[in-house]
């Protein structure tokens, strides 16, 4: 499985393009030769994942019941605009013109690369960095929720 770790702070160039950062391209060993696929996020984000990872989503929903209502519709918002992504020979990706609108991110703008666990949240930094104006005591909350005793697994741990 894909580990994927930091926090990256790029730029989109007048053409769309985003440059991948040399220490997150090497947590992406085989990706000029397995490409990357992008897509909206459930938020006002966009989401790279690897194409295995990718590939395990689209098997998760092949699974889906067709004949439900929710299914079909969740296929068509969550694939809505999934794009194959390569790596130009300077290690430079070019973003969906469709899918930036779309979350209105513009041209030439400052973006934050999150990694979550096996994929990277594309975000513009204006907001990224107001995801994290609350509280910090939310978080504690949050955490208590998310985390706590409440939620453990049915084998103790």
């Amino acid at each position: 499985m894909v580990q994927l770790l930091g926090e990256f702070d790029c730029k989109l160039d007048a053409k769309g393009r985003l440059m991948v950062p040399s220490s997150l391209k090497k947590q992406l060993p085989n990706v000029e030769q397995e490409g990357l696929v992008i897509n909206r996020g459930f938020e006002k984000h966009l989401v790279i994942y690897p194409k295995k990872v990718w590939e395990k989503i689209v098997e998760d929903l092949s699974k889906l019941n067709p004949y439900e209502q929710k299914n079909r519709e969740f296929i068509r918002l969550f694939t809505r605009g999934a794009t194959e992504l390569t790596l130009d020979a300077t290690g430079r990706v070019n973003l969906p013109n469709s899918l930036l609108e779309s979350v209105g991110i513009e041209i030439n703008t400052e973006l934050v690369l999150a990694c979550q666990f096996d994929k990277i949240e594309v975000w513009s930094k204006k907001s990224y960095e107001a995801l994290f104006d609350k509280d910090p005591a939310d978080f504690a909350l949050l955490a208590a929720e998310v985390m706590g005793d409440k939620n453990r697994r049915e084998d103790g741990k």
